[in-house]
């Protein structure tokens, strides 16, 4: 069983959003540092927003501070990450990603990380 599923991608056009979910099954589901990640063709793997599971703590990459907002619905075990005034350069593929319970967060580069998605791919056009 996989146990991050993401949704929610597509396609957008440049100043569209888009809403991605992350539903976990991993247990407990409390106390887990999750991540949304994205990668490029032919770019590294970048972190764009982090939050733990279960409480309110939030971070975000300054390229996408005030644009993205990740949140989560502990009774569903689902984080999101609403995504607003989208560029091209948001375009890739996005993956979520879980440590095991109790760990601090890991790198932005996703080293630290224990549990992946299999992502779901964001396109941004003009």
């Amino acid at each position: 069983r996989v146990p991050l599923v993401e949704s929610g991608g597509g396609s957008a056009q440049t100043g569209g959003s888009l809403r991605l979910s992350c539903v976990s099954s991993l247990w407990p589901y409390s106390e887990r540092c999750i991540g949304w990640f994205r990668q490029a063709p032919g770019k590294e793997r970048e972190g764009v927003a982090l939050t733990v599971t279960g409480g309110g703590s939030t971070d975000y990459a300054s390229s996408v501070e005030g644009r993205f907002t990740i949140s989560q619905d502990n009774a569903k075990k689902v984080v999101y990450l609403q995504m607003n005034t989208l560029n091209a350069e948001d375009t890739g593929m996005y993956y979520c990603a879980a440590t095991i319970r109790r760990r601090d967060c890991g790198s932005w580069s996703g080293t630290g990380f224990d549990y992946w998605g299999q992502g779901t791919q964001v396109t941004v056009s003009s």
